[in-house]
């Protein structure tokens, strides 16, 4: 079997950030008992099947997947917890971004409009917006049209384009693309309730001192001002461990959708 996995695939941060940051996570690892790592991080094309890799060892998924197929098939090792506006400890919100000057002041003047979301196992881009729009769609199709883009980055490019006119981003998405000049032209027009952050996860064999292993090296990594340049540029801040039924919000936010009769974003 091939050496145990590590990736960091949601969240793309200042160049150099994330690498740095994994350098000093791998000493923290080696530290605490866990050696047989390979020294790159794993980039996944199909990430359903790494997240369920047997030799996977440290990865990054959102809530909506944890709570839609990989409960009982992974382990919660903790949840991130990032500096970023919408954030409040291990809970974030997405932000509703419009373009600079659209005449819109709230979320129910996008009636009619069209909208961008990332992918439909999105809690970020999808579920908290089809939420947040339901009590006011009453049952009825609410916007014109929605683009699923496939990625934050995208969705925010065709809200610029003027190829939609709204889109709901993940707060930390949002900060790091912020950082790297690339909101320009949109604005926030408001956030979605809080939800847990995305959570790290290990096999779901992990025994529990590899468990107890993972998260006293984290925590250490997210302690150590060898390393905080590189927190800095991932928006990185802290480290907690909540339980899978802290994940329920997710759930409770969909079904609120489905029981108000909008099932769907368009």
């Amino acid at each position: 079997m091939p050496k145990t996995l590590v990736s960091y695939p949601m969240y793309c941060a200042a160049p150099g950030a994330i690498d740095g940051f994994w350098r000093g996570l791998r000493r923290h690892l080696a530290a605490a008992g866990l050696t047989d790592v390979d020294a790159d991080l794993t980039l996944p094309e199909d990430l359903p099947s790494h997240w369920t890799a047997p030799n996977l060892l440290l990865s990054q998924t959102c809530g909506y997947p944890l709570t839609h197929g990989l409960e009982g098939r992974v382990q919660i090792v903790g949840t991130p917890c990032y500096d970023a506006p919408g954030c409040e400890g291990p809970l974030y919100s997405s932000a509703f971004v419009v373009r600079e000057g659209d005449p819109a002041e709230t979320l129910a003047d996008c009636r009619g409009r069209r909208v961008a979301f990332n992918s439909r196992d999105s809690q970020s881009g999808y579920n908290s917006l089809r939420r947040a729009v339901a009590p006011l769609a009453e049952g009825t199709p609410f916007f014109a049209a929605a683009i699923e883009s496939g990625a934050h980055r995208r969705s925010m490019d065709l809200v610029r384009d003027d190829v939609a006119d709204l889109a709901a981003i993940d707060c930390v998405s949002f900060a790091l693309a912020s950082d790297a000049g690339s909101t320009a032209g949109l604005r926030i027009l408001g956030v979605s309730s809080s939800a847990p952050g995305l959570p790290l996860i290990t096999a779901a064999d992990a025994p529990p001192q590899t468990v107890a292993r993972l998260r006293r090296a984290f925590s250490a990594a997210c302690a150590d001002p060898a390393l905080s340049a590189h927190r800095a540029g991932m928006r990185l801040s802290g480290f907690e461990v909540l339980p899978l039924a802290a994940y329920r919000t997710i759930l409770d936010m969909e079904n609120d959708a489905i029981y108000a009769g909008y099932p769907d974003l368009a």
